[in-house]
């Protein structure tokens, strides 16, 4: 893929202006207070593996609507406490996988816990995930969930997202193991997204690691790229045309560009110019309204993949130097 988006120091420059309802705090704190109306009901059931190094746990807890959340907890072996974390949110379609495909950050010290995303992973090959979505909506979609409920922002898929995601910092914030004062929120592509949400409506989270961030500056992403899971929406809307308003409502709750606008925690960004599934535009739209302390780090040559295994280094020397 060649350079396609804004040279990098128009990039950096890059701050439009936001498309945000006037209730969208409200709507939030709404969607919010409903979820903490469930008990989080946390379960940690031991899970037999020979990781010698690592205590694993199958674990759960009540998302929005009550709904059991999976996902893996792991720690250093006989850790007491109390530990940093990192929740990590995960990429389109895929599950939590398998617990030995997350050990970076126990052993570097920390504790760390994986949360699924309602209704995926299912297909995945080398992700699954055991986590589903009984809430579809009640209006058509295409395929994907990006288009789930599109046309009442109450009804959007993303609302259960989000809010799932949210309930995680509630759980861990809780556990004895860690450390309340230092949770990280950390996710790639829609995991990205995600993350970015969590780090503004949840005040516990301390550092956000934000790789190649998707669910961000809606309507140029779908007007510049011709890649999934952004076409799902122009497939909605070529064969819905006169929806494109009540869309564009509705997704304006669940941008990016408006969360950073709220985000305080120290962040760590990555983008790639030559992604064309997140373009660098939105990436650089989001970062450039980030309220907290940022760095961002900029990988002129790759696709979607961002920094890869390069990048994760950063990350960890960025979070070491942090909690130092």
């Amino acid at each position: 893929m060649p350079l396609f988006d804004l040279p990098l120091d128009q990039l950096r420059a890059y701050r439009p202006d936001r498309d945000e309802p006037a209730d969208f705090d409200d709507f939030w704190s709404r969607t919010l207070a409903e979820a903490r109306a469930f008990d989080a009901a946390p379960v940690y059931t031991p899970f037999d593996l020979p990781l010698p190094a690592v205590d694993v746990y199958d674990t759960s807890f009540a998302g929005w609507g009550g709904d059991r959340i999976n996902g893996w907890f792991i720690a250093p072996r006989g850790a007491q406490g109390p530990l940093p974390i990192v929740v990590q949110y995960i990429g389109y379609s895929g599950g939590r996988g398998f617990p030995h495909d997350h050990l970076v950050w126990p052993s570097a010290g920390y504790a760390f816990m994986v949360v699924e995303t309602r209704g995926q992973g299912g297909g995945s090959y080398s992700s699954p995930g055991a986590t589903g979505d009984p809430h579809g909506g009640s209006s058509a979609q295409t395929a994907g969930m990006m288009t789930r409920g599109i046309l009442d922002e109450n009804e959007y898929y993303y609302r259960r997202v989000f809010t799932d995601a949210v309930r995680a910092i509630d759980v861990v914030a809780t556990h004895p193991l860690v450390d309340p004062e230092r949770i990280v929120v950390h996710g790639g592509s829609q995991g990205g997204g995600i993350a970015q949400a969590v780090a503004a409506l949840h005040p516990a989270v301390k550092a956000a690691l934000v790789d190649v961030p998707f669910l961000t500056h809606f309507r140029r992403a779908v007007e510049i790229t011709d890649k999934d899971p952004y076409q799902e929406l122009v497939r909605y809307l070529a064969g819905n045309r006169a929806a494109e308003e009540r869309v564009f409502r509705t997704l304006s709750y669940f941008d990016g560009v408006n969360f950073a606008a709220r985000g305080t925690a120290a962040a760590l960004y990555s983008v790639a110019l030559m992604d064309a599934v997140c373009p660098p535009s939105t990436v650089f739209a989001a970062y450039n309204h980030w309220q907290g302390p940022k760095e961002i780090a900029v990988y002129p040559w790759n696709e979607h993949e961002g920094g890869s295994g390069f990048h994760r280094e950063q990350a960890l020397r960025y979070l070491h130097k942090f909690f130092a």
